[in-house]
């Protein structure tokens, strides 16, 4: 894509701010043209610190800088209003995660806009370089035929998505069966940085079987607060008919009658006397690139890498240059997923999903 992206950006807390840093970052791929802002004290923030103009209301917005598509950062409930505004003036918009509240509100907002296809979910686990590198190899078949996920890192539909995707984005009917214990955990970190109450307190964990049907399953492994909190190790175990993935190692069989360990290798700039500034280049499996983080030089960490690779995605999408990066349908069939999780948990019963008009 020659030309930058014109994106305009509906609300101003922090996962708003990602996307400005990362355009900002890469001001010859993105510009933000506008920020939706209805809290004057917001609007006055997001100018004095990004220098961007804000808007009070969307359609003005778009009515003064012809974005080229939007980004959706707004609460759960506000997110459905937003995305069908997108779609009512042809706008391709970037939702953040989850498109809706709940199974009602997904259904309702699939049957308004699902069908013009105008709506992308930065669902953006899969585009990790880790995940992304593991991804590479399943889908060239290295451990056979994928069949079951354990995925212990992140919660609900994020965990769904992961899953899913090492999986082949199955989309079929579910039967999900979940559990809930308590145990006593130090929880030292949080988003805003160390707690000083460093006493044991009881944290829940969320144990959730996933039967997809066709030998397909996943177990769902979460702990409160376990994206901040790193005194619980984040783990994936992927496993196929001829071998399986547990976190940065590989087992394979390998002809003519072998079987073979190997391990993912990241190499990581601006170490030791490396001064090419600290930043992930590339990983590596047996000595083969099998990911390379497509900014190098900006610095970002991965979240950030994942959240740009979304934005460019759109942006290819957008121009007819490359796929969907991840559709509604996808993000609405984590969601079911996730919410049949805690309806699970709170019936004390197994959940049977069913197939969604989404579901084709």
């Amino acid at each position: 894509m020659t030309n930058r992206a014109r994106i305009g950006i509906v609300g101003t807390g922090w996962r708003a701010e990602f996307y400005i840093r990362i355009a900002q970052a890469l001001p010859d791929e993105f510009e933000i043209v506008g920020v939706v802002a209805r809290r004057r004290e917001n609007a006055e923030y997001m100018q004095k610190k990004w220098s961007i103009s804000t808007f009070s209301m969307l359609s003005e917005l778009i009515t003064k800088t012809n974005p080229d598509y939007i980004v959706a950062s707004v609460s759960w409930t506000s997110n459905p209003e937003v995305l069908e505004e997108c779609v009512i003036k042809s706008i391709p918009v970037l939702s953040e995660t989850p498109p809706a509240p709940d199974l009602d509100a997904l259904r309702k907002l699939w049957s308004e806009i699902g069908s013009k296809q105008l709506v992308q979910v930065a669902e953006q686990y899969l585009y990790l370089p880790g995940h992304a590198a593991r991804k590479t190899v399943i889908d060239r078949g290295d451990i056979g035929i994928p069949s079951s996920v354990h995925v212990s890192s992140t919660h609900g539909y994020h965990a769904m998505s992961i899953a899913r995707g090492y999986l082949g984005f199955p989309m079929g009917k579910t039967e999900v069966h979940a559990s809930m214990f308590t145990a006593p955990l130090v929880d030292p970190l949080s988003r805003t940085g160390w707690n000083e109450d460093l006493a044991s307190k009881q944290a829940r964990t969320t144990l959730a079987t996933i039967d997809f049907g066709d030998g397909k399953s996943a177990l769902y492994d979460f702990t409160d607060n376990q994206w901040h909190n790193q005194l619980r190790l984040r783990r994936i175990l992927i496993r196929g008919s001829e071998g399986e993935i547990a976190d940065d190692t590989i087992i394979r069989l390998r002809a003519p009658n072998a079987i073979t360990k190997s391990a993912f290798n990241r190499y990581q700039l601006g170490h030791d006397l490396n001064l090419d500034g600290h930043d992930t280049e590339h990983i590596s499996l047996d000595g083969e690139v099998v990911y390379m983080n497509p900014f190098v030089g900006c610095r970002f960490m991965d979240e950030e890498i994942a959240i740009a690779s979304m934005m460019r995605g759109m942006s290819l999408w957008i121009a007819k240059e490359g796929p969907a990066p991840y559709s509604l349908a996808q993000a609405a069939q984590d969601l079911l997923i996730s919410l049949a999780i805690d309806e699970s948990l709170l019936t004390g019963t197994r959940v049977q999903t069913k197939l969604e008009a989404w579901s084709s």
